[in-house]
């Protein structure tokens, strides 16, 4: 047995039954459904918190919005992180929707429950 308790030449997609392009192709989609699951699910999130804390951070209109929107790139950077540091695919999107629910229902709230 090889150091780190493997097998030599027994990784993922190899052994009986398993067909390398397959498994190599599921993959790729898992890659690609993450990386649309990253820009959408930030720059919604990221919104979502600008307008947020442009309405509820206690300074003038104007400096509110200039912080709110730089404080946005961080929050789409931490949600692109978050996406490709979770195990599963699903986890990663019920935690993007999850927080966008929250965001959207506060900013909803701030707004004097009232529609835009």
């Amino acid at each position: 047995m090889a150091a780190g308790g493997r097998t030599p030449g027994k990784g993922p997609g190899k052994g009986p039954g398993k067909e390398p392009g397959r498994s190599r192709a599921l993959e790729r989609a898992g890659v690609a459904g993450r990386v649309v699951l990253a820009a959408g699910g930030g720059y919604g999130v990221a919104a979502l918190a600008t307008a947020l804390l442009s309405l509820t951070l206690p300074m003038a209109r104007s400096e509110a919005v200039a912080t709110a929107t730089l404080l946005s790139f961080a929050v789409m950077a931490g949600i692109v992180v978050l996406v490709f540091a979770t195990r599963t695919a699903l986890r990663a999107l019920l935690i993007v929707a999850g927080t966008a629910l929250v965001l959207g229902a506060l900013l909803w709230l701030a707004m004097g429950g009232s529609a835009p």
